[in-house]
């Protein structure tokens, strides 16, 4: 039986994804894994690396490749879940790689069928070498409000999918999937957290993510700015509706709360002045303020930050 589905979202990444696969082929523990590999529409030779990688590879049976128009990779990581055979999703990006044990050392955790297993992040450059190691909470198995609360105001990298085993389950029977928006990820993530019954952290280091030397920060849009604020707070208005219908302690629905409201304050502060205005109604109009829980000195901040601007706005008006 299939134990790993990893799926490998691949967007123009013909310079990273042959060491991407080699990482995934070359597990200690590969006998019951599958990699998926889903092409969005890549416009360079991705494809026809991938081809010949899969033709030449003496694991070509444990290898499904797709291709498909470019949708965007939220669209790409569902396709991917719905082509899975295993009980656990594993998310690689194309440009990315893990350590070659992630597997075997995921394996009794998902011998024991605990839903959700956490490891972490280091960022490398382009020859391995350590850039930076993501810290966060390490804990032994607990449920998954025990866990939100962990880790929400401890660890940056909650909503990341690729630092999860996930079992597929979870997926399936919340009907969970990656909405085609502006951080996708912080949408979904925080909410499959909550649902697990049983949730771990480890200590390990798996997941590669390269930071290339070479790339340079762009300025985006400013439209594309106005529809990132757009898109979190719809990712606001789901967690609110779909958080009604589960039986959470007090303190795990104001944190999940607190979470979603300080990245909505952060994205407030790129916007121009007469579109904070805007938003600052839309905050106003859901009583995000009341969120903020002055529990330590940043979320104080927060919530002064947050009282000035809404006086500032009504000021205005």
């Amino acid at each position: 039986m299939t134990k790993v589905s990893v799926i490998v979202p691949v967007y123009n990444a013909e310079k990273y994804i042959e060491k991407c696969l080699d990482s995934i082929v070359h597990q200690t523990e590969n006998e019951k894994i599958e990699i998926i590999i889903v092409n969005d529409g890549s416009s360079d030779n991705s494809e026809k690396i991938i081809k010949k990688y899969i033709e030449n590879n003496l694991l070509k049976n444990k290898i499904k490749y797709f291709s498909k128009e470019n949708e965007g990779v939220a669209k790409t990581r569902n396709f991917g879940i719905k082509k899975a055979s295993g009980e656990y999703i594993l998310f690689v990006d194309a440009d990315d790689y893990i350590d070659e044990t992630t597997v075997e050392n995921l394996m009794p955790y998902m011998e024991e069928k605990i839903e959700l297993i956490k490891f972490k992040l280091q960022r490398v450059d382009e020859k391995g070498n350590i850039l930076e190691k993501v810290d966060g909470p390490i804990f032994d198995v607990i449920n998954g409000s025990q866990a939100f609360n962990e880790m929400y105001s401890k660890d940056i990298l909650i909503d990341s999918p690729c630092v999860y085993a996930i079992r597929k389950e979870l997926f399936i029977k919340n009907n969970f999937e990656f909405k085609e928006t502006y951080h996708e990820d912080f949408g979904l993530i925080p909410l499959i957290i909550i649902t697990a019954k049983t949730v771990v952290s480890m200590p390990n280091y798996f997941y590669q993510y390269v930071q290339a030397s070479n790339s340079i920060t762009r300025n985006e849009s400013y439209e594309k700015t106005k529809k990132k604020m757009e898109d979190v707070l719809k990712h606001y208005d789901h967690m609110i509706e779909t958080i009604k219908g589960m039986i959470l302690d007090k303190t795990t629905s104001e944190n999940i709360k607190i979470y979603y409201t300080n990245a909505i304050i952060l994205k407030l502060n790129e916007l121009k002045e007469k579109d904070k205005k805007i938003y600052i109604k839309e905050i106003k109009k859901r009583k995000m303020f009341a969120n903020i829980k002055a529990r330590n000195f940043k979320q104080l901040i927060k919530k002064i930050i947050l009282n000035i601007n809404v006086k500032l706005y009504l000021k205005m008006r």
